[in-house]
C-alpha cells in the first residue's frame, strides 16, 4: 500500500502532521508538500468536491446575474428613480445620459429593437420546441396504435 493511500485512510490530520515534519527537515521539502495538498484537494474545504465545487460557483454567480438583470428591468436598482438629483438618466434613474440627446435617442431605440428581437427570438425557440415535442408524441402514439395487441394467456395448458 502507498504512502499516500494509508495517509488518506487516516484523514486530514496526518496529511498535516506530514507537512509541518517536512517543514522542519528540509524547507522546500514543505513547500513541495502544500502545494501537493493543495493541487490534490485533500485540504479542500466545505461540502463540495473539488470538480462540483466551481459548478456550484458558477450557478451562484448566474442566479445573482438574473437577479441583477430582473431587477434592471424592473426599472432600476431598488425603484428610486430619479432620486439624489440625477433626473430622468443617471445612477438610480435608469440608462446615464452622455450629453448628447442624439445619441442618447439612438442608444434607446436600438436597444428598444434589440429587446424586442431577442423577445421573438425567444418565441420563436418556444415554438420550436413544442413543435419538436409535439411531432415526438405523434410518433409515440402511432407506434403504439401500430403494435399489436397482447396475446390472452390461454387457459387449460
Amino acid at each position: 500500500m502507498l504512502i499516500a493511500e494509508r495517509l488518506d485512510e487516516m484523514g486530514k490530520p496526518a496529511w498535516i502532521a506530514l507537512m509541518i515534519l517536512s517543514f522542519f527537515v528540509f524547507f522546500p521539502l514543505g513547500l513541495a508538500m502544500l502545494a501537493f495538498l493543495i493541487w490534490s484537494g485533500r485540504m479542500s474545504c466545505g461540502n463540495y468536491g473539488s470538480n462540483d465545487r466551481w459548478g456550484h460557483k458558477m450557478s451562484r454567480m448566474q442566479d445573482k446575474m438574473d437577479r441583477m438583470r430582473d431587477r434592471a428591468a424592473r426599472g432600476g436598482f431598488g425603484g428610486f428613480g430619479g432620486f439624489g438629483g440625477f433626473g430622468g438618466g443617471g445612477f438610480w434613474g435608469g440608462a446615464p445620459t452622455s450629453g448628447n440627446r442624439a445619441f442618447d435617442e439612438y442608444r434607446t431605440e436600438t436597444l428598444k429593437r434589440l429587446e424586442d428581437e431577442q423577445r421573438e427570438f425567444h418565441d420563436f425557440l418556444d415554438r420550436l420546441r413544442f413543435a419538436k415535442d409535439k411531432t415526438e408524441f405523434d410518433q409515440f402514439m402511432s407506434e403504439r396504435r401500430d403494435r399489436p395487441a397482447p396475446q390472452p394467456p390461454q387457459q387449460g395448458q
